[in-house]
């Protein structure tokens, strides 16, 4: 008799393990697809850039530094790679230099009227929309990763077997918080 208890203890002290593990792979794949939704849309913010400057060069000759700091901000985001620190601060970059462009686009009023400029701008906000919805989707699954890898028993299990800890997708800089105000 014993021994069918003690049979049936440590099959369902494995049972939980796997459970516990099975879980854990979860979460961490529920982060995974919560950044691949992230990185789909930058790379759609990526994208519109080209377009966007390239409808503003005509009429921002002189204004060369604005669009040059647009160009390499999104070098650079497109390069910052699969490290959230990284891309975070790469990204808000380039937010920064968007801002730019459009503050100074809000001064020439043949370019605010440009239809092509008028549309990218649409699709920018739209995109951004979309992007502050994934950061926010992928902030909840690293909230719930992390949760469950650092709670008991979890914790036994998620660490041997190399559950590391997920990193937000934060702003950086105080100045970057702020809301852009563009107009068009």
């Amino acid at each position: 008799m014993a021994v069918w208890v003690m049979g049936g203890l440590g099959a369902a002290v494995v049972l939980y393990g796997i459970l516990l593990y099975n879980r854990l792979v979860a979460r961490r794949n529920q982060v995974r697809n919560a950044w691949s939704q992230i990185d789909v849309q930058l790379k759609r913010r990526h994208d519109l850039v080209p377009n966007l400057v390239n409808t503003a060069k005509g009429y921002l000759a002189h204004e060369q530094g604005v669009l040059e700091r647009v160009v390499r901000a999104r070098q650079l985001a497109i390069g910052a790679g699969d490290d959230v620190a990284a891309r975070a601060a790469s990204e808000n970059q380039l937010t920064g230099a968007l801002r730019s462009l459009f503050a100074l686009a809000e001064a020439y009023p043949d370019l605010k009227a440009n239809q092509t400029m008028t549309a990218l701008h649409e699709e920018l906000v739209s995109t951004e929309n979309r992007i502050a919805f994934a950061r926010q989707h992928y902030g909840d699954s690293v909230q719930g990763y992390n949760t469950t890898r650092e709670t008991f028993p979890s914790i036994l299990m998620s660490g041997p077997f190399g559950f590391e800890e997920a990193r937000l997708f934060e702003i950086e800089l105080e100045s970057e918080r702020a809301v852009p105000e563009v107009r068009f």
